[in-house]
């Protein structure tokens, strides 16, 4: 007798959510870098400079998201690999965005 396998959905809500902070970071490096009100907003501390606002919203979205998907995929079996892929592609996306030469580039600069 073989026994169920276990649901992998909050495995899968972890790893997405991983690649989603990282894309989430990376949007909102490149969106402070380019608007001078963006990057006043999110000025928490002034000696770290925006880069507070960018690090503390991203981390609060990673969160706010792997609580969503690990709520709604809490129970359900997902495709594993098709996750993988999309949280590398969001991880690799976000770390391009962080690089100051591609940022600049994305600004016209």
């Amino acid at each position: 007798m073989s026994q169920p396998t276990p649901p992998n959905g909050p495995v899968a809500a972890a790893v997405l959510s991983c690649g989603f902070g990282c894309f989430v970071l990376g949007v909102l490096a490149v969106a402070a870098d380019g608007s001078k009100s963006l990057a006043a907003a999110l000025n928490f501390h002034h000696p770290t400079g925006p880069l507070s606002g960018v690090t503390t919203l991203a981390i609060a979205l990673w969160l706010i998201s792997w609580i969503a998907l690990a709520a709604r995929w809490k129970t359900k079996s997902v495709a594993f690999g098709k996750i993988t892929a999309a949280s590398f592609t969001l991880l690799a996306l976000g770390l391009l965005l962080t690089f100051p030469p591609f940022g600049d580039l994305l600004l016209g600069r």
